[in-house]
């Protein structure tokens, strides 16, 4: 067999020795059978994000975690190097399932190791040597298919108790060997307490088992074997040696709308008060109640609004600033301006600042004319400064001499 472009790099590394067939062709990679050493393994080649049929795989991926924080940030904008991340960690949430179902004595493919986006692990046989077939090309008897529901149901406990939902289980993911079912392809496995469509995800899978044996036991469709071992995953009661009766309760007890809408609006005003605070708006004291009111606008800006009294607060401003305008005879609000220092204002020589450079300074009164002032006053006549010489020059520099 031709070896294909991504196992090419495996080979001339050693990882592997030879490509001796493929076994299928999946939505999410090709799997081929391999040898190594004296061994016979399969070899799983992730498709590109391009190239996979998968739906909906942001709801499987939240809740994993990212232990880089720059990676993380990436991942959540959607930057170029987010989106390679991204698919790198889709790859990797297989092997670090399998490792970790594989540890839990859970009956799945024994990883051997990840090399450039292909998973080494083990091959699947079934009684005839070949590789194992497919819960879905299998006619089962009614003893049989209640012995692999059996058997698969409490494949999905340990896998619950280990944090751990397939999230896509269904007959064409099973495969069937001479001791049983085995779980394969756990790419969009999702964490059981991270997840907000665990519960979802997991029923989904629970319902897809009883579903394809119910096909050959009828009396499996009436089991309610999700919703008796997810009750049992909330209040922490359940462990892999729990016995399952597949009967369920419905609660009766009536859902309290009123409680919910008030911790709608509880949380609405709690998130709105958080923006107010952003934003910089101060809330109002306890003298500013009458806010709102027409005649409050003009308040605010220092005019008394009809009816309004001297000594009540005028809009924002505090009621002792009221009360010193009233003894300073200025209407309310009316900032007091500022009047110019006479005795600087007079002084012979002292130069005078521009108010345009400085506007919170008034405008100085001119000063009076010479012949206007008193003899005292009149600045002495000043000597006429000596005419200043210019630096002394160089010679021009003569160019060819030395």
């Amino acid at each position: 067999m031709k070896i294909p472009s991504r196992l090419i790099p495996l080979v001339e590394d050693g990882i592997i020795d030879d490509v001796l067939g493929q076994v299928k062709s999946g939505k999410e990679a090709d799997v081929f059978i391999v040898q190594v050493g004296e061994e016979v393994r399969c070899a799983k080649v992730y498709k590109e994000a391009n190239q996979r049929s998968f739906r909906q795989a942001a709801v499987y991926q939240e809740g994993r975690k990212v232990q880089n924080s720059r990676s993380a940030r990436a991942i959540a904008k959607s930057t170029r190097f987010g989106k390679k991340e991204a698919e790198a960690s889709w790859i990797s949430a297989e092997v670090a399932a399998l490792n970790t179902l594989s540890a839990a004595g859970i009956r799945v493919p024994t990883p051997y190791g990840f090399f450039d986006g292909v998973l080494i692990m083990e091959l699947i046989l079934g009684e005839d040597g070949l590789p194992a077939p497919r819960l879905n090309d299998l006619t089962l008897s009614p003893e049989t298919a209640l012995l692999y529901h059996e058997e698969l149901i409490s494949q999905i406990v340990r896998m619950l108790c280990a944090g751990i939902i397939h999230g896509d289980l269904s007959e064409f993911n099973v495969l069937v060997d001479s001791e049983g079912p085995v779980i394969i392809d756990l790419p969009q496995a999702v964490n059981a307490a991270g997840n907000n469509s665990a519960a979802m995800l997991f029923a989904r899978d629970v319902d897809n088992m009883a579903r394809w044996f119910g096909r050959f036991e009828p009396g499996i469709l009436g089991l309610k074997y999700a919703k008796e071992i997810w009750a049992l995953y909330e209040k922490r009661k359940l462990t892999p040696e729990t016995e399952l009766t597949g009967r369920f309760t419905e609660p009766t007890r009536v859902a309290d709308v009123g409680g919910v809408l008030d911790a709608i609006g509880d949380a609405r005003k709690e998130h709105e008060d958080k923006l107010l605070r952003k934003s910089g708006e101060r809330a109002p004291k306890a003298w500013d109640r009458e806010a709102g009111k027409p005649q409050d606008r003009d308040r605010e800006f220092g005019n008394p609004g009809p009816g309004s009294e001297r000594g009540k607060p005028q809009g924002n401003r505090p009621p002792h600033a009221n009360r010193q305008d009233a003894q300073r005879g200025r209407p309310h609000g009316q900032p007091q301006r500022p009047q110019p220092n006479q005795s600087q204002a007079n002084q012979p020589g002292r130069k005078q600042q521009d108010p345009r450079k400085n506007p919170g300074q008034a405008r100085p009164q001119a000063a009076p004319s010479p012949s206007s002032r008193p003899p005292s006053q009149t600045p002495p006549p000043q000597s006429p400064r000596p005419p200043v010489s210019p630096p002394p020059t160089k010679p021009p520099r003569e160019w060819g001499r030395r």
